[in-house]
């Protein structure tokens, strides 16, 4: 759970993998690049990593 794993690539994570397919399947930029899920398990959106958790959270109460 704790290991170290490939977020881009061949050898990306399977979760990774489906992430980056759900939307535009560029390469994850670093590590706080975040995804937004809804209730049915799609990806919502794809925020960079420079939008913060407080920029969000109104994004949240809408699939909530």
């Amino acid at each position: 759970m704790f290991s170290k794993i490939d977020v881009n690539g061949d050898g990306a994570c399977e979760l990774y993998q489906w992430l980056r397919a759900q939307t535009d399947d560029a390469d994850i930029s670093w590590n706080f690049e975040k995804f937004i899920i809804d209730r049915e398990g799609n990806v919502a959106e794809r925020c960079n990593p420079m939008v913060t958790p407080e920029d969000i959270a109104p994004k949240l109460a809408d699939l909530l």
